[in-house]
This record gives structure tokens, sequence and C-alpha cells, in this order.
């Protein structure tokens, strides 16, 4: 679970989690559902686009907003497996990882990278690799725990499998 690979499908500062997922369907939890319309109201596409293990890659303040999980559960469940961002609303940091969805600070990486290049991102080392433009960028590494938390498909699941383990 350590490299992840895909294309990038990038946006600007500011996306908010009603941009997302927008607000009027949070009535489920079902992550298929949310997926189906994950980014309609800003890229009508975007579902449609989107190929498991894709990444998503932000500006500022990734995943502003209201503090619900519907948010990254929406974004995995399209099949991104990463997000790329310049800097994450704190909430949606730790939302996406409690999730299981990978959320990379690098604004060097997140100005550069153009939508549609081939990425290739490895967690243990913070490394993220461009393909399209042959261009390296470096991360925060993911430590050994939260690798296992994201591999194990997030907190609860990770807590469950500890557990059940004992």
């Amino acid at each position: 679970m350590s490299e992840l690979r895909g294309r990038a499908h990038c946006y600007g500062d500011n996306v908010n989690t009603d941009v997302i997922i927008p607000a009027r369907y949070l009535t489920t939890s079902d992550v298929d559902e949310l997926a189906a319309h994950c980014m309609e109201d800003i890229d009508p596409e975007f579902v449609r686009k989107v190929h498991p293990g894709d990444m998503m890659v932000g500006g500022e303040n990734f995943g502003c907003g209201s503090s619900r999980e519907h948010a990254p559960l929406a974004l995995k469940g399209a099949g991104v497996s990463c997000v790329i961002a310049k800097s994450f609303a704190r909430i949606f940091f730790r939302n996406a990882i409690n999730t299981g969805l990978p959320a990379l600070v690098c604004p060097d990486a997140a100005a550069a990278i153009g939508d549609g290049d081939e990425l290739s991102v490895n967690l243990a080392e913070g490394r993220i690799e461009d393909a399209t433009t042959g261009r390296t960028y470096r991360s925060e590494p993911f430590p050994e725990f939260l690798r296992q938390v994201i591999a194990a498909g997030g907190l609860v699941a990770y807590t469950k499998a500890r557990l059940g383990a004992t």
C-alpha cells in the first residue's frame, strides 16, 4: 500500500466538503451512492473521468467546510487513492486518514502537477513522482502506524483488526 499510481485530477484553492459531496446527498452513508455524486457541482464529468487509483490535486485549504466524513468517503468511493494539496483543512485531513484516504501536503507538487499527469506516490518515503514531466517532489513521509491505518481501510477497520488479533 505504500506505492500508489494514477492520473491527477486538479482543482484549485478552497475546495470545500459541499463541493466534494453536495449536502443534498448526505442522507446516506452508502459509499457507492456518495461516489456517484462526487464533485458533480464543479465537475459533472468527474465520476466518468476518474479511475481506481487516480489522485486528487488541490490548492490551499483543501476540504474546508463541515466536519463530515462523507467527503473523503465519496472521494475514496469514486476511486481516488490519494489527495495531494498545498494545505488541508485540519478536520478534512483527520477524516481522510480516519477513513483510509492518504492526504499529502506538498505545495510544490500541488502547484506544478497538471490535470491528467501520471503520478506515482510512495507514502513511506514521501515521494511524489510526476511521470508526465519527470519531476519528483517530497512530502512528509507517512509513519508506519498511519500506513497501517490506511492499508486497513481506516481507523475503525484497523482497530477492529487489532482487537481481533488480541
